[in-house]
């Protein structure tokens, strides 16, 4: 296994991914949104590859919380649908952590979608708990309208 930090120039191979998580959202706007997300100098991208090839990826954001200090807040946790359930998802989270950790993270926080169940399971294995409920409010144009 090798991992990566990921960066701008690797967003033809990161777009092949995120279809996979995101797929009622169009190529062009996946790519417009990654290219964005670039901009952004608390921004990480992380890749793992096996052969060569990217077969997982997660993006997180460095921020600090009043209740937990500094943290990463990791995003788009995805592994290649012919690698899962063969523990790559695992060790991809144990590097993340890792670099959370040299870089002086006191915790690690992430979003899953209610519906997703198998992604609660995944993450609670992992040590993770649920703090709380994610609200949303939309203020100006639904990504999902973009596509239209």
């Amino acid at each position: 296994m090798i991992f990566k930090e990921l960066v701008s120039k690797d967003i033809k191979n990161i777009l092949k991914l995120t279809q996979q998580l995101n797929s009622e959202t169009s190529i062009k706007i996946l790519n417009e949104l990654q290219q964005e997300m670039f901009t952004f100098r608390n921004y990480k991208c992380f890749g793992i590859y096996k052969n060569d090839e990217l077969i997982g990826l997660s993006s997180g954001w460095m921020t600090i919380r009043l209740y937990s200090g500094k943290q990463l807040e990791i995003d788009n946790v995805i592994i290649d649908k012919p690698f899962q359930s063969q523990g790559y998802g695992k060790i991809l989270l144990d590097y993340i952590e890792n670099w959370a950790l040299k870089n002086a993270c006191k915790t690690i926080e992430l979003n899953t979608y209610v519906e997703n169940s198998r992604s609660h399971k995944f993450y609670f294995n992992q040590g993770y708990k649920v703090l709380g409920f994610h609200f949303q409010k939309y203020i100006g144009t639904n990504i999902k309208n973009l596509n239209k």
